[in-house]
């Protein structure tokens, strides 16, 4: 039994012991108590020198704990920091990213429109260019063929 234990059953005896009547005292076995009390004396100085060594230990437990804390919390201080970092650093690389999509799409549709435009300007102006040429061949024709031109003409109109 340790200290704590050894009181706490001298305790008990005592609480427990006869009363003498009229009077504040009581009857305790003697041989009992003395081997309670013996046993304090004996364990005593072990259990003093062990809570001494955790006095001592103690504040170096807790300067440690402390740093272990501080630690503890700087790491998820940055830890906070990177993620929220990494997070606007996401959030506008996204912006970014839509506005450049949208900026080559508007682009592409401006290109396809000018695109368009041209190849049909340059398919009207292919077109008249055919369109004379095929007078061109139907007049040589014509007059191959010893047609008059003003009949030609009239039946072209028929058509």
């Amino acid at each position: 039994m340790d200290v704590i234990e050894n009181i706490e059953a001298a305790i008990a005896a005592v609480e427990e012991a006869r009363s003498v009547p009229l009077s504040a005292s009581c009857v305790i076995h003697r041989g009992e108590m003395l081997e309670l009390l013996e046993n304090i004396k004996a364990s005593f100085p072990n259990d003093l020198a062990k809570a001494i060594t955790i006095l001592r230990q103690q504040s170096e437990i807790l300067e440690n704990a402390n740093l272990q804390a501080d630690s503890i919390i700087s790491q998820a201080r940055d830890e906070v920091s990177r993620l929220v970092e990494q997070t606007a650093i996401v959030s506008a690389a996204k912006k970014e990213s839509q506005r450049i999509l949208a900026d080559a799409t508007a682009e592409g549709k401006r290109d396809k429109e000018e695109i368009d435009a041209y190849i049909d300007s340059r398919l009207a102006n292919l077109e008249v260019i055919l369109n004379k040429t095929l007078d061109v061949i139907s007049r040589g024709r014509e007059k191959l063929a010893g047609a008059d031109p003003k009949q030609a003409l009239s039946d072209l109109k028929n058509r």
